[in-house]
């Protein structure tokens, strides 16, 4: 089993390194679960992960006290914009603006609510 968690520790820091790029997938959540991953298979990796100088202060804010620094809010924040101005450039329908704009709000009220690390 603890082959399977490296592995799919592995699979999460792959999608976040695509996600720096693509404003679409986000970064922090699949960091998250790396380290949740690497935690439970190997320590060589999990310390990697949380020592890591740019990826890991974004997993220890989010560990020691739910946070996301200021940063990472402003780049979730144009990184959502510019996917609802996209959406609103190639004339999506309606209802599916409607739909983004009401899960990307919530997402938006989310991570502003957290604490700044």
């Amino acid at each position: 089993m603890q082959y399977v968690w490296a592995t799919l520790g592995l699979i999460c820091v792959g999608f976040a390194v695509v996600g720096i790029v693509l404003p679409l997938l986000p970064t922090v959540p699949f960091l998250l679960l790396a380290a949740f991953f690497f935690a439970r298979s190997s320590s060589r990796l999990h310390n990697w992960l949380i020592t890591h100088r740019t990826f890991g202060p974004l997993i220890v804010d989010w560990q020691t006290s739910g946070a996301i620094r200021p940063g990472a809010k402003k780049a979730a924040t144009v990184s959502v914009a510019a996917v609802f101005g996209l959406s609103v450039l190639l004339s999506l329908p309606s209802h599916v603006l409607i739909i983004q704009a009401v899960v990307l709000g919530a997402v938006m009220l989310f991570i502003w609510t957290r604490p700044n690390g």
